[in-house]
This record gives structure tokens, C-alpha cells and sequence, in this order.
């Protein structure tokens, strides 16, 4: 067959840019001709198909062989077999340490029987072509159970990257989920060399997918952590046929396996995703040509570039994989990490050392940067730009300055600010010490990554990010991140708090007010009071916290916490007066922990950054020892929270640990003015609130610390504005997205989710939730009459989708008032059906293969978002408590009380009661909230006795202790027992052919009793 190209990969491994190959098939293609398909554009490519390999046997033969000529070696029978047992099938070793081995040198130290020490190849990393490139496929393998694999990538004999397959009209997920069984049953068994496995391919033709052999084998793998192969453009290679002439290109799969993987000290596999090697090779190459092309250069030109990738893209594994790479050149001396804040300093070395233990050089003075700077080795520099500004200036005639060297700039947009300006009044003027720098530094490299670069529309001063680095050498923009799942979306309410003049005769609008006197009115009394009574309210609702959680230690465990933003440190000790005042009457368990953290010192975050970036100046030189003192009481009150010893002296480790105490969600809400707003990645705060003046590059930053992937529940950043920045959002999504942003970076509105009658019918992701009620009404209006394993399957499916989509409009006020289709009833019995089917599949026999049953493998059941719907009775109760304080109106008590019942599979039987008790209430009284739990259970036993009553009387029960005493215990168990001979002792005598309706009334009735009143 003649070999096929997609393209020359010349430079780099990524293909510049991706066109869709012809689809040559026009004919239904199954499983199996797929896999033909598939191995056969592999042979083109120069793979050589071992059709003869199907077995561990022949595998290890095969390797043998492989190693041997890869070695120049012969083993004797002898030394090949103790080798194989000490190397291959070492049961002391697992998959963990076979990557270990690949990732590493690749070589194995061994004493042959003869005494010579050799060190044996796996692989050469130094000279590709040497190594062997086989397809294997239908490999059968026996461990718990017997499994047959797909296809398989041999090199050198080891099964590198493994390959399943489905058909096109098979969900994607099927073939992740066959791998997961396979790692658990056959992969890892012993003398199972697909433990050397690194990479996994899924596809079923249309879609295809690649990820790590990583994690433990009992963890549950995450289906959103798998990857698309990608052109330099971000264009998506999604097709088999495509994706295997770029991906499975020989020197692009070698590559990808030997290069561009990283083995942390976790012992977690990373694979870098096309965009970071895009931006890797880049710079790489830009080096090359830059050393090749010195001499025609001039001093004054910039030399390097900067990478564009959008916050949360993971730039930190691709800058360490580029300084990695780089020091791999003979002509550079020295590779430096520059950050610009001595906290970033302290987070990247955390995060480099996580990549490679021990490969950077950390200083705290500039007298230790320059001894690491001398030293002999090839560690990363790791420093910040003040440092190194005070060693430019300190040590002008240092050796370094005439070496090639390379500088790599973290958030370099934030490299126009500080040093490279200076204030003189209200005026601001571009320092020389950019060019003073570059001339002194005339053979270094200086790239920088950022994910919101200073370009014309936001330029400083006419400054932009490609004046100081040189040109854009790849771009990995917010959109493209959301548009491949990995970075979250936002949801954007904005709240009617701007300021307003009410009184047009007073003929004082805004526009003749001065801006000093109209800013004033941001921090009026009244409307930071109206903005924290809103956080507090819906603290619970935006944070994603359980409402049937009553304590506040357990909406932390399963919930996220927020962040305030504030335009002045004047502004943030407003707020958090606010919250200790509005907080003194809330019952301890429901309160919200509440810290803060910002500069106090005017020469920081008083700084050109914000006067030119559309952060609002604050306070001034005279009012920094009052800052500093607030701070301080921040700080005791932060000592009495935690039981922590922190002082303003010591405040960047109160900082370090009020960091750490959002990552593990202790705090609940952190404010402040510039400080956390870039640099810092938190997975578990998911709520911006906004009380600032936000724009472009500033906006985006701040935006983006709420959109990181953490878990399944976690489905968008929220983001609360109190003031009107809906422009200052199109337009920073205009600079640093596309034209499309607004529509792909934002959550849909209300209607998407509520009501989309323009959905397709057979897209059930897209049907809104009144489609999609309609549909199970139609489709299934009898909620136990679902009796095939069809119609089980499909019913799951779009139960599982209703509940999703009413856990995304939970978040939208709207959804209070809208109709809810179903009624509550028909919930519950839904709910019920749905659990008998999960119940069963999920504790059933495994019926993945078609032929044993229906395919439940893509099927996902949400109970955590059922779960999350619960309410039980004493949240209830104390929010009855609450309301009595709120309200004098009964009906509005009842009103707001109904809204959180009908949101509770498990309290809905007891509205009834609930609202009685209501009804009967004296809410002029002022009672404690233990006083309404005990007057409610002396009124609800009440009640349960005279309900137990009427109910013998109306269903002529036997009216005898026995009946009475077995009802009781219905209740008091939760549930009726009625297979042995208690339950027919209390039935009326009948006939024997009504015998059985009786029954099943009966329970009926009954069931509807325990429920109302079980736990009373």
C-alpha cells in the first residue's frame, strides 16, 4: 500500500495547519472494518503489522527480538529469561514504575552470565529511526477475566500506545469505559506488559481521542480529561483517517512519548496538549534561528516573542517544558524564570518541583541570585523581575551579560508595568530601562507567556506586548479553551446597584457631578448594606452549596466558595464591617467565613497598574497607617476564625495560609482590591462577586479565577456584578477571543435551559427543560410501566438530563416563578423508577457487551444532583425560625416556606403539616429556633394520632391494640414490612376475590401515611 502524508512535519510535530482529508468510505462501516481501516493506514505510514502476535507468549518473543537488535546484543536463553523475570515481570513493580523507566532513560543496568555490565536500551531517545514501529491487534489477555484488545502500537516490542475502537454510531465514552474495565482486569496483571502502556487512543471513526495511562486503577477515570489532537490553529483533528496520518506519524507519536510527556513527583502522567507543544517548538525554534542568525541583529531589536494562552491553559508545564528543552542547546548558559511577584515566585517553584524534583535554583536576596547564576549546572533559574532588575543595575559588568542566555516571562503583559514606569505627578512617561536592559542583555533569548497580552485596544501608553517581547508566536485563546472543555464557561448576572439621582429637579444627574463626588456614592451606607444582604441570601445558591445541608462544615465538603472585589482597600473595609454587623444574628453554624487580604503599603498596589488599567485608584500615603492597622484587625479576627497566630508582620504567611485555606474551602469568602485577581489558580472557588470597575486584560484575569475544571458538579464560573460592565465584557472577549466569544465564552440564558423549542428533537443536550418534560410525558406517562431494557435505557438517559438541566436553572431566579411540567407527585414516583434502574445496573452483572443485553456503558447516573435537591425537616424547620424574624405576614412566610418543600423529594409529603403548623403560629412572638422545633413535633404527633385514627376508621381496620401498635411501627421504621402475617392481621375480613385489591389499596394509603408522618 503506498505510504501517505498528510504533510511534512519539517520543524515541529504539529501540523501548521489542518485540512480535512476526502472521505473515501461511502458504505455502513462496522467495528471490524474499522480496525482494518485504521491498521491499514498505519502500514502506509510504515508500521509493520505483526499479525502473528496475539498472545503474551508471542508478545514477549517479539520483544526479545526487538531488544536485541536494538542493543546489538544477543542474550542467551538464560540471561534473556532472568532478565525478563528481574525487568518485564518483576512482581515488586508496577505500571507506576514501568513509566518511570520509559519516561526516564529507558535503560535497564544488567550483569550478563559471562560478567559484563550493560546497559540495555528500551529506547533511543537520541536517534529515532533505530527504533521499531509494529501495529498489533485481537490480543487475547487473561487476568480476572478474559479480555480481547483492539490495536495495539508496539515499539521495540513494547505496547507504548493502545488503541480502542468502536463503531461510528457508538458513543465515544464506550471505548474509555472499555479501557477502564481492561486496567482493572487484564492490563496490570503480572507479566503483563501493558503496563508500559503511556498513551491511550479512543475513536469511533468520526470522533477520536487520546490521554494517559495515569492514576490509580481504582480510582474512577474522568471521561473530560481526555484530549483532541490539533493543528498549530487549534483546528481540531477529529477523524480517525486524519488523526492517525498526524498523530501516528512515526517522529510525532515517538515525539509525543519521549518529549513531550512529563512523569511528576506524584507519579501522575502528563501528556501536553497540542497547543503546548505548538507553543513549545515555537519558542524552540525561534531560538535556533535567532543563535543561527546573531551576528545580523541589532542590540535594540527584541529577541524572542511571547506565547498568548489563556488563563487556566496550563502555561506553567509549558514554560517548564520549554526552559527543559532548551537548556538542551550547547549555546545557552543559563535558563531564568521570571515572575513578578515574590508569592508567584514561591507558587511556580512549588509547581516546577512537582514537574521535576530538584531542577530549579530558588533565591530570595540578589546576593543569591547571583550565586545561582554562577553556579555550574543546568537548573532553571527561578527569580522575580525586581531581582533581577537590582542585579542588572548592581552588577553591570557580570560575565552572564556577555553568554547567550534565555529569559522566560510568566504573565508578561504585567511586564509593561513597575520598573518599566515611573510617576511624576499625575503624568506617566516610559521608562529607558527596557532599553537599557535589552542593551545589557544583548545575547539573551526573552519570551513571555501570557493569557491576556497588551495589544492595541488596550494598549499602555501606547505600549503593547509585542513591542517590548517581539511577535505572537501561537495563541491559544479563551474561546478555543471552552470550545475544547478545559475551562469552564461564565455566567454573568449584573445586579441594578449603580448609584442613581432620583430627584430630576434637583438638577444634579451624573454627568454634572463631579467624579470624585459621584464615586463617593459607591460606598453609601445603604447600598453596601443591600449588596451584602445578597451575598449572604444567595451565598448558598451561587457557591453550588446543598440546601438539605443544615450544617455549614458540610455545605463546605460538598459546595465552593467566592471572592469579593472591591475598587478600594477604602471599599474593603466596608464590606467586611458589613458582613461582621449583618452576621452577629446568624446562628453560628450558618455563618460565613469571612477574611481579606490587600497591600497596605501606597508604593504597591497603589500603583500605575491600576490608574492605567481601569482598577480605581485608592487610598492615599496618609490614610496607608490606617490600612495597616485595619489590616491587622483582619488579621486577629483571621487568628480567632482558625486558631492561627499570624501578625502584620508576618503577613505573606497569613497570605500563604489564607491561600491554602481556599484551596481546602475553610474560608468561605476572601475580598479584595488587586491582590489574588492574577496568578492565583484555586479549583474550588467558583463565584466572583464584583464591585469594581473591570476592563479588558484585568477583567479577563479576575473572570478566570472562577472557571477552572475541579468535578463534575462544577459546571461554570458565576459571576456577580454590582455594576453595569456587560461592555466592558463584549469588548475584552473581542481582544482576546474572536468574534464568536460573547456567544461561546458566556452561559446560555434562562430560555436555552427553561424553553428551546428550535432544538432537535433527537439532541437531547439541547432540548430545554420543558421539551424535555413533554417528551418523558409522552414518551413514558406511567411511571411503572418501563419494562425494556430499551425503554430502561432511554428513560435513564433523559431522566438523568432532567435532572442536570433543573440543577442548571436552580441558578437562575427566574426558575422560581417558572411552571415546573411535572408535578411533584409524578417527581417523586420518576425518581423513584429511576433509582430502582440505577440500583439495579449499577449493582447488577456487567452487561457492556452487546450481545449479553443492552449497552448501559454511556448511560450516567447523577444521583449526587438528586441528593443535592433534598431538603430534610430540620433545615425547614430553622428556615420557618428565620422567616418568623423576616416577615409578620403568615402568607408570606408560607409562601417562601412552599418554594424550598417542593425542592425536596423527601419533605414533600409533609407540606401539608408543615403549612398547618404555619397557620397555627403566633409570629408576633419571639421564640427561639429549638422552641419552633419542639412546638412543631407536639403539634405534628398530634395530628399523627388523630391521622392514624382516621385512617382505621375510614379503611375499617380492625380496631385493636395490634393495629394501632403495628401503624406505629411503620412509621417509626419508615417503611411498611408487609410480606409476613402482621400486615393481613389489621385488614378487614373480604371475600376472597377482593382479597388482593383490598391489599394493594391499603398499602397505598398506609405508604402515603409513614411518609407524612415518618420521623414525627
Amino acid at each position: 500500500m503506498e505510504k501517505k502524508t498528510i504533510a511534512e512535519l519539517n520543524d515541529g510535530i504539529v501540523l501548521a495547519q489542518y485540512k480535512r482529508s476526502e472521505d473515501e468510505l461511502t458504505s455502513y462501516q462496522t467495528e471490524k472494518e474499522l480496525e482494518k481501516y485504521f491498521i491499514n493506514n498505519l502500514i502506509s505510514q510504515g508500521y509493520i503489522y505483526r499479525k502473528d502476535i496475539d498472545n503474551d507468549e508471542k508478545m514477549f518473543s517479539n520483544l526479545r527480538e526487538k531488544i536485541e537488535e536494538l542493543n546489538n546484543y544477543r542474550f542467551s536463553d538464560n540471561d534473556w529469561n532472568r532478565f525478563k523475570e528481574e525487568r518485564f515481570c518483576n512482581p515488586n513493580e508496577n505500571y507506576l514504575d514501568k513509566t518511570e523507566v520509559i519516561q526516564g532513560d529507558a535503560k535497564y543496568e544488567f550483569t550478563d552470565e559471562e560478567g559484563q555490565q550493560l546497559n540495555i536500551k528500551l529506547i533511543d531517545k537520541d536517534d529515532y529511526p533505530k527504533n521499531r514501529f509494529e501495529v498489533i491487534n485481537q490480543i487475547n489477555r487473561n487476568g480476572k477475566v478474559h479480555n480481547i484488545y483492539d490495536v495495539s502500537i508496539l515499539i521495540n516490542g513494547l505496547p507504548l500506545v493502545h488503541i480502542e475502537l468502536k463503531k461510528r454510531d457508538v458513543p465515544l465514552k464506550n471505548a474509555f469505559d472499555q479501557i477502564d474495565r481492561y486496567r482493572r482486569e487484564t492490563f496490570n496483571t503480572n507479566y503483563s506488559l501493558y503496563q508500559y502502556t503511556q498513551i491511550f487512543v479512543i475513536s469511533n471513526g468520526a470522533y477520536t481521542r487520546y490521554y494517559a495511562n495515569t492514576n490509580s486503577i481504582s480510582e474512577k477515570r474522568n471521561f473530560d480529561f481526555t484530549m483532541q489532537w490539533a493543528d498549530r490553529k487549534n483546528n481540531n483533528i477529529n477523524n480517525l483517517t486524519d488523526f492517525t496520518r498526524t498523530f501516528f506519524e512515526k517522529r510525532v507519536i515517538f515525539e509525543i512519548l519521549t518529549k513531550y510527556c512529563v512523569f511528576d513527583t506524584n507519579r501522575v502522567l502528563l501528556i501536553m496538549r497540542p497547543y503546548q507543544i505548538a507553543a513549545t517548538e515555537s519558542i524552540i525554534n525561534k531560538i535556533r534561528s535567532l543563535h543561527e542568525n546573531k551576528n545580523s541583529l541589532s542590540d535594540n531589536e527584541p529577541k524572542g516573542g511571547f506565547i498568548w494562552h489563556t488563563t487556566g491553559s496550563g502555561k506553567t508545564l509549558t514554560s517548564f517544558k520549554t526552559a527543559q528543552l532548551a537548556m538542551k542547546f550547547d549555546f545557552i548558559k543559563k535558563v531564568f524564570f521570571v515572575v513578578d511577584r515574590q508569592d508567584l515566585d514561591q507558587q511556580t517553584v512549588k509547581e516546577y518541583e512537582k514537574f521535576q524534583k530538584g531542577c530549579v535554583n530558588t533565591n530570595t536576596t540578589t546576593k543569591e541570585l547571583v550565586e545561582a547564576i554562577e553556579k555550574n549546572d543546568d537548573k532553571i533559574v527561578l527569580t522575580t523581575i525586581q531581582k533581577l532588575n537590582n542585579f542588572i543595575k548592581n552588577y553591570p559588568n557580570h560575565r552572564i551579560f556577555n553568554e547567550e542566555i534565555l529569559f522566560i516571562y510568566d504573565e508578561c503583559h504585567r511586564s509593561l508595568y513597575g520598573d518599566y514606569y515611573t510617576t511624576n505627578g499625575n503624568s506617566t512617561k516610559v521608562s529607558s530601562i527596557s532599553s537599557e536592559r535589552r542593551k545589557k542583555l544583548k545575547n539573551a533569548y526573552q519570551f513571555g507567556f501570557t493569557g491576556t497580552p497588551i495589544t492595541g485596544e488596550n494598549n499602555i501608553k501606547g505600549m503593547t506586548t509585542s513591542m517590548l517581547f517581539g511577535p505572537q508566536l501561537h495563541s491559544y485563546t479563551i474561546t478555543n479553551a471552552i470550545r475544547d472543555e478545559k475551562v469552564l464557561k461564565w455566567k454573568v448576572d449584573y445586579l441594578n446597584q449603580e448609584p442613581k439621582f432620583l430627584k430630576a429637579e434637583q438638577e444634579k444627574d451624573q454627568k454634572k457631578i463631579e467624579d470624585k463626588e459621584f464615586k463617593k456614592l459607591f460606598k453609601h451606607p445603604d447600598r453596601i448594606s443591600k449588596i451584602v444582604k445578597y451575598i449572604l441570601d444567595n451565598f448558598d445558591l451561587k457557591t453550588n452549596r446543598p440546601l438539605d445541608k443544615i450544617g455549614i462544615d458540610a455545605k463546605r465538603k460538598v459546595g465552593f466558595n467566592a471572592m469579593l472585589c472591591v475598587d478600594s482597600v477604602e471599599s474593603a473595609k466596608l464590606y467586611y464591617q458589613e458582613f461582621k454587623h449583618q452576621q452577629k444574628e446568624i446562628d453560628d453554624n450558618k455563618k460565613i467565613r469571612v477574611s481579606s487580604i490587600f497591600t497596605f503599603s501606597p508604593n504597591q498596589e497603589t500603583s500605575l497598574e491600576s490608574r492605567l488599567s481601569g482598577f480605581e485608584e485608592f487610598n492615599s500615603t496618609d490614610e496607608s497607617q490606617t490600612d495597616k492597622e485595619f489590616l491587622a484587625h483582619v488579621i486577629e479576627d483571621y487568628n480567632t476564625m482558625f486558631g492561627t497566630n499570624f501578625s502584620i508582620d508576618n503577613v505573606e504567611n497569613y497570605k500563604k495560609d489564607m491561600q491554602e485555606k481556599i484551596q481546602t474551602k475553610e474560608l468561605d469568602l476572601v475580598i479584595v482590591v488587586n491582590m489574588l485577581l492574577t496568578g492565583f489558580n484555586a479549583e474550588v472557588l467558583n463565584t466572583l462577586f464584583v464591585d469594581k470597575n473591570l476592563q479588558y486584560h484585568n477583567l479577563i484575569q479576575a473572570f478566570s479565577r472562577t472557571n477552572r475544571l475541579y468535578n463534575e458538579v462544577k459546571e461554570r464560573g458565576n459571576i456577580v456584578c454590582f455594576r453595569d460592565l456587560k461592555d466592558n465584557l463584549d469588548n475584552a472577549l473581542k481582544v482576546f477571543g474572536d468574534e464568536n466569544s460573547v456567544n461561546v465564552v458566556l452561559e446560555k440564558g434562562f430560555n436555552n435551559f427553561y424553553d428551546n423549542p428550535n432544538a432537535k428533537d433527537f439532541e437531547n443536550e439541547k432540548l430545554g427543560y420543558v421539551q424535555l418534560c413533554k417528551k418523558l410525558l409522552d414518551k413514558f406517562p406511567e411511571y411503572d410501566n418501563i419494562h425494556t431494557e430499551e425503554d430502561q435505557k432511554e428513560f435513564a438517559k433523559l431522566w438523568g438530563e432532567i435532572i442536570s438541566r433543573e440543577s442548571s436553572l436552580r441558578n437562575f431566579d427566574e426558575f422560581k416563578e417558572a411552571d415546573k411540567i411535572l408535578t411533584d407527585h409524578q417527581k417523586q414516583d420518576y425518581t423513584a423508577t429511576y433509582n430502582e434502574i440505577v440500583l439495579r445496573k449499577t449493582n447488577g452483572p456487567d452487561t457492556e457487551d452487546p450481545k449479553e443485553g443492552v449497552d448501559w456503558s454511556d448511560i450516567y447516573f447523577p444521583m449526587d444532583l438528586i441528593r443535592s435537591q433534598e431538603i430534610n425537616l430540620d433545615y425547614v424547620l430553622a428556615l420557618i425560625a428565620e422567616k418568623t424574624k423576616e416577615y409578620d405576614d403568615k402568607e408570606k412566610i408560607k409562601e417562601e416556606i412552599e418554594r424550598v418543600i417542593n425542592s425536596s423529594l423527601d419533605v414533600i409529603p409533609k407540606r401539608e403539616l408543615i403549612l398547618d403548623f404555619i397557620d397555627q403560629l403566633d409570629v408576633r412572638e419571639e421564640l427561639s429556633q429549638n422552641d419552633y422545633v419542639e412546638q412543631f413535633y407536639i403539634f405534628a404527633r398530634s395530628r399523627k394520632e388523630v391521622a392514624i385514627k382516621d385512617f382505621v376508621e375510614n379503611e375499617k381496620l380492625k380496631k385493636e391494640e395490634f393495629t394501632y401498635r403495628y401503624i406505629n411501627g411503620c412509621i417509626d421504621r419508615g417503611y411498611i414490612n408487609s410480606s409476613g402475617d402482621e400486615f393481613s392481621k389489621i385488614l378487614p375480613p373480604t371475600g376472597i376475590f377482593g382479597q388482593t385489591n383490598l391489599r394493594q389499596r391499603i398499602l397505598g394509603a398506609l405508604q402515603e401515611l409513614v411518609e407524612q408522618y415518618k420521623g414525627i
